[in-house]
């Protein structure tokens, strides 16, 4: 090498120089790869949260214009109702009004028929309108006139202008002319196609309104139907149904807040927060049924007071052609109640759409007064003995809830991982595990790890630097230009090679450096990975002990729900403030409602 010429060794000098500064930016730009890496983990975070928030966004404001929506709905509803039945107001308002006057004396005989005779005009087809003709020729003891109102009113509703009449006459004291009507609007019924005007029975049962007689009558015919409709198993399920979509709607919401980790990992976590909210249903169904059975109605002190509160409800009640809309009305309250959710609205609709029929069996009157009696229009007093009656459909009901999401429990709960990381610049993706917890967390532990370190170290070994493969490369080359060059001057062919051998050397040297950072960075981050999945494990594993716990506390409420539905059984309407009670003041002098042709007169007075 003394021979070689001194130019050479500044040249040399020169490319270890040009490699010594290779290698620093190659450190260099290292460095801003893996500041590179960091922003990409931290951007790919960012864009699964901005993801997820903008999917909860457009949920809220779909939501939000669905029950914007519903609420101008309901405002096109209302007035379209107020337009095309607000007449039927005025009438309504002056049926009891008139009632009371009569009561006081402090209206005039010819003012109570002046509005009654305008009402008529103002209101054709209406029913209530020339029963109120009705009442005024009687308090004006125009027999004929009052003959051929009531005719008219009957034809036009007799369902209606039966009840109408039996309630008007029994708050007057007279036993015998409300008895008569009560009889023939009973016969003139078909359990199976009831109109919407029975909750009224229902209401006046409840209050003892009708007296004596009434209940003797009304018990004896009630018994009766009931019997013959329970024959047909159909309707006896139906009745169940409509208790059991009840005790549907009491399930809880979703628990996935107060299990994030079990939620995340296992494929069983649908079915499981299903049942938990099922099971906390029983506390819902016994809290809001307890209420209403403990519930003691305030009655009113006077008899009279009693029925006006009655007829109210009969004369009050909107008709049948109101019914389309109504229906629509009540869907659209239902959605603006569950914030724009159809799915939960429509389920809450259907617990109440049978009240909104045209007719309905006697069976579904009872249930319709128990599980809705706002839309039926019946009391909470009522809504007590109606529970009561539907004991044996809610039990049934209950029963098949219970057997229902008890079964559903899978017989084992996994937690699967199946993830992508980015490591070292580079994306290693855990093939699927699966694990069952019924295995114990120990073993599920140690098998994840196994799992993790299968996968991660053949992942490593991937990028593991060849510095084998290369020095043989390099070995081969060096040989190769001391063969080739040597054959025309070999102190130039052992330069050339060994210039070969240290600059290819050096840049060896710094791939395998930077591989060797590589695989720290990488092994690093692998096995901070795998405590990640090992501690969600562990979480997933605590939350799935708090789930059995709160399903356990839930699911005990049915002894109670079972009791409390048992004790429905001592309940009856024999403790009604009214049983047997009479009216506190003589009859009025004045004519009695005449009956329908075929039915007989009352005396006049």
């Amino acid at each position: 090498m003394n021979q070689v010429d001194p130019l050479l060794h500044r040249k040399l000098q020169e490319v270890g120089n040009l490699v010594s500064h290779l290698g620093e930016q190659v450190r260099q730009v290292s460095g801003q790869v893996a500041g590179v890496d960091t922003r990409q983990q931290q951007a790919q975070t960012e864009l699964q949260q901005l993801r997820a928030d903008f999917l909860a966004y457009v949920q809220q404001a779909g939501r939000a214009s669905v029950v914007q929506r519903a609420e101008t709905r309901i405002g096109v509803i209302k007035d379209d109702l107020d337009h095309e039945f607000g007449h039927h107001k005025t009438v309504r308002r002056t049926a009891v009004g008139m009632l009371q006057a009569f009561d006081t004396g402090l209206v005039t005989e010819e003012t109570v028929r002046g509005v009654s005779e305008e009402l008529m005009i103002q209101t054709p087809r209406y029913w209530l309108a020339p029963a109120l003709v009705a009442l005024a020729s009687w308090a004006a003891d125009d027999p004929t006139l009052c003959s051929r109102a009531v005719d008219e009113a009957f034809r036009r509703s007799p369902a209606h202008t039966s009840l109408l009449f039996t309630l008007v006459l029994r708050r007057q004291g007279r036993q015998e002319a409300a008895h008569r009507w009560l009889r023939h609007y009973l016969l003139a019924q078909d359990p199976a196609a009831l109109g919407r005007e029975f909750a009224v029975i229902l209401e006046a049962l409840a209050q003892g309104a009708f007296g004596p007689a009434g209940r003797e009558l009304l018990a004896t015919t009630l018994d009766q139907w009931q019997r013959t409709l329970l024959d047909d198993t159909a309707a006896r399920d139906r009745q169940v149904a409509l208790w059991r979509a009840e005790i549907d709607s009491l399930a809880a919401p979703t628990a996935r807040a107060d299990h994030p980790r079990l939620a995340q990992l296992s494929p069983q976590w649908p079915q499981l927060d299903a049942i938990l909210g099922k099971a906390r249903a029983q506390q819902a169904l016994l809290d809001r049924y307890r209420a209403v059975t403990e519930r003691e109605p305030g009655p009113s002190t006077r008899l009279e007071d009693a029925v006006d509160d009655i007829l109210d409800q009969l004369v009050g009640a909107y008709d049948t052609d109101e019914l389309p809309l109504r229906r629509d009305l009540e869907l659209q309250h239902a959605v603006v109640a569950h914030d724009g959710d159809m799915d939960a609205a429509r389920r809450a609709y259907d617990t109440r759409a049978a009240a909104f029929e045209q007719t309905l069996d006697y069976l579904t009157v009872q249930s319709a007064s128990a599980l809705a009696p706002e839309t039926i229009g019946t009391s909470p007093a009522t809504r007590r003995l109606a529970v009561a009656a539907c004991r044996e459909w809610l039990d049934e009901a209950q029963g098949g809830f219970t057997r229902d999401y008890r079964a559903a429990l899978p017989p084992a709960v996994e937690a699967r991982f199946d993830s992508t990381h980015s490591v070292a610049g580079t994306m290693f993706h855990l093939p699927p595990w699966t694990g069952s917890f019924s295995d114990g967390l120990p073993a599920m532990e140690h098998s994840l790890d196994a799992h993790w370190e299968q996968h991660a170290k053949s992942f490593l070994d991937s990028l593991a630097y060849p510095l084998r493969r290369h020095l043989l490369i390099l070995g081969a080359s060096v040989l190769a230009v001391l063969l080739v060059v040597g054959q025309i001057s070999w102190p130039v062919a052992l330069v050339a090679a060994g210039l070969l051998a240290l600059v290819r050397g050096l840049l060896l040297q710094q791939q395998h450096t930077k591989a060797q950072a590589l695989h720290r960075s990488a092994r690093q981050a692998l096995h901070q990975a795998k405590r990640d999945s090992l501690q969600q494990l562990r979480a997933a594993g605590a939350e799935l002990t708090d789930w059995y716990e709160s399903y356990r506390a839930a699911d005990a409420v049915d002894a109670d729900c079972r009791a409390f539905i048992t004790s429905l059984s001592a309940a009856a309407p024999g403790g009604s403030p009214f049983e047997g009670r009479v009216v506190d003041r003589p009859a009025p002098a004045a004519p009695a409602a005449p009956a329908p042709a075929g039915l007989g007169k009352d005396s006049h007075r």
